[in-house]
């Protein structure tokens, strides 16, 4: 498609010229003509004849581009041409005088697409003082003799198919374990199952153009362009605005499609859960503890009244339902812990409490209940992943490995225990007295400092990935540390922490934000990288003593205070949809 002539190619623009009478053909030559004296962007001018086009005649700019502008051009250009714009981007050229890309890569692209296998791969050892990576031409040669070989299997050439596998493919030497899986592939009856086994789209442009991005990435990007290059940078743009937004909460990642292009991304305030949309009243005394279920259909509440209840969570419209109520906890309930497959929760008491309960939730009923010794301080536990395994203890020196029918499997003495948790890789991790989270292993009686704090630990709580833990620390509030790094990552402000057990939480599609209570009534949110509160809610009347974030719905977290409530928190949506289903009941 290329002129190998310029001289013919400047006669024939410049007969046309004189005749007034352009022709497609005229323009394609001229567009090439440009292509191969001003490669890798360079700027064109034309002191003695205009460019024509195919409506009027312009005359080239003759201004010199920066470096950033020329690359702007080649991208909007390159764009352009992907949606069908080729008589703008033939306008581009002919005013701008920068070219898309290196004249030697267009024609290689031509090829390939064109499915000259044979052309394509002289063209493309023309091209191989470009290529960078060591071995970089032998794949790229070993991609289209690939997309060859498909190609002949679908057209029923099986000799030629296997010509090509033994002696094109084969001699390269390289990628030897799939060479061998693509003898298979001359073994299906059916096309449709060959191309599903192979992942393959078939003979034609889709799979050419998957081709093509595959060998684009080979070259360098003043050679030809990476595919899709300005929908590339827009979507990092985008990603980083959205993750720069400090409302941001929608989970996954947006799309072009998502967002005006015509403004950066923002939030407002009113997309996090921010107001209550249902207040549950049916503990007669304080609510120390509540905990969604690890799917998220249940929300579980502990109060000093000594009840556990159960209540339903409707994942549609984001309304409560009391289930179940567990009572005779004489203590009343401190900590709660549910088994990783929902069916069975731990209940423990305070520190005066020497025993713990184990609920089946399914039967309603007790599955089983630990009294080891009547000197115990039963007052946090966690669930394995097994699900059938846990680990409890508490502030006078107990720390049990125990079954899910109450037999202990192993102690280990001495460890004042403040909170338990487990990593979803089995690692235990407990705060004790002495200001420390450990990681304890029970097999071989050992453990590991990984944080010292200068103040109690009151509670923590850790990331799904394992990597952050949240610790609300007496007297200083809630802090953030990297349990891989042994960090501490940053000191949030604004909550009031005193020396009672407060519980904070992660929160969101990625846990970028932070809730806690407070012994000033209110809930404080957090983003994340952020040490000031980006919000406070109002609402409770006492002491907000726990704030447990929905699992899997982001705009949902509830909150349990000393006022004897528990309230559920959303966004005004689905305060006006849950009023009007509790109103109708």
């Amino acid at each position: 498609m290329h002129s190998s002539n310029p001289e013919t190619s400047q006669h024939s623009l410049n007969s046309s010229h004189d005749n007034n009478n352009t022709t497609d053909t005229n323009n394609h030559l001229e567009r090439l003509k440009q292509q191969s004296q001003h490669c890798n962007g360079n700027t064109y001018t034309n002191h003695s004849n205009s460019i024509s086009t195919q409506t009027n005649s312009t005359q080239p700019n003759t201004q010199l581009f920066t470096n950033s502008q020329k690359e702007i051009l080649r991208l909007i250009g390159q764009h352009l041409q992907s949606i069908g714009l080729s008589n703008t981007v033939d306008s581009l050229i002919s005013e701008s005088g920068c070219v898309l890309e290196n004249e030697q890569a267009s024609n290689f692209r031509e090829l390939i697409m064109a499915g000259k296998w044979t052309e394509a791969l002289i063209a493309l050892d023309k091209l191989k003082q470009y290529i960078e990576e060591f071995d970089g031409i032998l794949q790229m040669k070993y991609l289209i003799l690939e997309q060859k070989y498909f190609e002949l299997i679908e057209d029923n050439q099986a000799m030629e198919a296997l010509y090509c596998l033994r002696n094109e493919i084969r001699t390269l030497n390289i990628r030897i374990e799939r060479t061998h899986q693509l003898t298979a592939f001359l073994m299906f009856n059916s096309i449709k199952d060959m191309c599903k086994a192979a992942n393959w789209s078939g003979k034609g442009l889709t799979s050419r153009e998957n081709l093509m991005e595959k060998l684009q990435k080979y070259f360098p990007p003043n050679i030809m362009l990476p595919p899709k290059r300005l929908e590339s940078l827009l979507s990092q743009a985008i990603e980083f605005q959205q993750d720069r937004c400090t409302y941001h909460i929608k989970p996954g990642k947006l799309s072009i499609e998502d967002v005006s292009l015509l403004q950066d991304h923002a939030c407002s305030k009113q997309t996090l859960p921010c107001v209550t949309i249902q207040t549950l009243t049916d503990h007669t005394d304080e609510v120390w503890f509540c905990k969604f279920s690890f799917d998220g259909t249940k929300l579980a509440t502990g109060s000093k009244d000594g009840n556990l209840h159960i209540y339903d969570v409707n994942m549609e419209t984001y309304e409560l339902k009391l289930q179940k109520q567990f009572d005779g906890h004489s203590f009343g309930i401190g900590c709660i812990a549910w088994c990783p497959f929902n069916r069975y929760i731990i209940a423990c008491g305070t520190d005066e409490c020497n025993e713990i309960w184990i609920w089946d939730i399914e039967k309603e009923e007790q599955r089983s209940r630990i009294n080891h010794t009547s000197e115990d301080s039963l007052t946090c536990a966690a669930w394995l992943p097994c699900g059938t395994r846990f680990v409890c203890g508490g502030s006078r020196g107990q720390f049990y490995y125990c079954d899910i029918d109450g037999n202990v499997i192993d102690s280990w003495e001495g460890v004042r225990l403040q909170c338990l948790s487990v990593t979803n890789d089995g690692v235990i991790l407990a705060a004790d007295a002495q200001k420390r989270i450990s990681s304890y292993k029970f097999d071989s009686l050992t453990d590991q400092q990984i944080i010292h704090e200068d103040h109690p630990i009151m509670s923590f709580t850790i990331s799904k990935d394992g990597r952050l833990a949240l610790l609300n620390i007496a007297t200083q509030g809630v802090h953030l540390w990297d349990l891989h790094d042994r960090q501490l990552v940053r000191k949030y402000q604004g909550v009031t922490q005193g020396h009672y057990v407060n519980h904070a939480t992660f929160g969101g599609p990625n846990e970028e934000f932070i809730a806690s209570g407070s012994e000033d009534s209110k809930v404080y949110l957090w983003h994340r990288r952020q040490e000031r509160p980006i919000m406070i809610f109002s609402g409770h009347t006492r002491t907000v003593n726990c704030v447990s974030w929905h699992p899997i719905l982001p705009l949902l977290f509830a909150s349990a205070s000393d006022d004897a409530t528990v309230r559920i928190w959303s966004t005004s949506d689905h305060q006006i949809k849950t009023e009007s289903l509790i109103n109708s009941d």
